[in-house]
């Protein structure tokens, strides 16, 4: 059965305006039949305003009369579409004084055999500071020889449905961040940078000649190299054309005056040629 809103106040009201027996108000309003007949009495509750549940729409008149007709029977909370409060407790959980000396012992026992568990969880299971935590776990904390891990179960720290919801929570979590682990890892592709390719210019070989897959350059000769010799220009005198005379093959025989005396006769002859030209213009 829920909870009735304001169960003092609500047992003055049935008191002071219904025949129910104290049986029946007790168990309505969750009290001790006695802390009810206190209340009758009024050594209990003094001057305390009694609370209408009709109104409140906690209970109906037909649910009276029925109860009130029988005392055996019992009252039942009608049925309310509005959302009740919820009674919620933030932040770490109460400890007594004389239970907190046990606490680092819990922590000690809940970091060694359920990893998963975080910070946050661990410090509203057991309440306690994440500090405490912290040090426990990494063996910094100022009493640490003589901490033994022990059940927080045990030591009625924290209730066994609690630490199982908490432990399937962290599962939860940790398998998925496993999942995203390995879906991160299977889409992950390395960007490659591209290297820096050189395109290898292949040498022109010059009449090369492949013969049996080796490649063999032709011998070479100053005439390939430097171009043969060109023809002499044609020279043109009056109406007759005079090729320019090839020179003369001057043999090698070692004496480098050899061409020089080759020469100067052909100059000699030129000479007196000229000579003779300016003569006959002359007369």
């Amino acid at each position: 059965m829920s909870q009735v809103l304001m169960p003092k106040a609500t047992a003055v009201w049935l008191i002071e305006n219904t025949a129910l027996t104290f049986d029946q108000i007790s168990e309505f309003c969750g009290l001790h039949p006695l802390e009810v007949q206190s209340i009758a009495d009024g050594e209990a509750a003094i001057g305390m305003v009694g609370y209408d549940p009709i109104t409140n729409g906690q209970l109906t008149k037909e649910e009276i009369e029925r109860c009130g007709g029988d005392p055996a029977a019992r009252l039942a909370l009608a049925e309310i579409n509005v959302p009740r409060p919820t009674t919620r407790t933030k932040g770490p959980r109460y400890t007594p004084v004389a239970r907190r000396q046990d606490r680092p012992d819990a922590i000690a026992w809940l970091v060694r055999n359920f990893p998963q568990l975080s910070d946050g969880q661990i410090s509203k299971l057991v309440g306690t500071t994440k500090p405490t935590i912290n040090g426990v776990r990494n063996r910094t904390h100022w009493n640490i020889n003589n901490i033994k891990p022990r059940d927080p179960v045990a030591l009625g720290l924290v209730a066994r449905d609690d630490l199982t919801a908490a432990i399937e929570k962290a599962n939860r979590a940790f398998e998925r961040a496993e999942k995203r682990k390995a879906k991160a890892s299977k889409n992950y592709q390395p960007v490659q940078s591209p290297a820096a390719t050189i395109e290898e210019q292949t040498p022109v070989v010059t009449e090369a000649v492949a013969k049996d897959g080796v490649i063999a350059e032709k011998d070479l000769t100053a005439e390939d190299v430097f171009g043969g010799a060109k023809p002499a220009p044609e020279t043109v005198t009056g109406n007759t054309v005079a090729e320019k005379e090839n020179p003369v093959a001057v043999p090698d025989d070692g004496n480098p005056f050899a061409a020089l005396g080759q020469l100067i006769p052909q100059n000699k002859g030129k000479t007196e040629e000229s000579k003779s030209d300016t003569d006959d213009q002359r007369d």
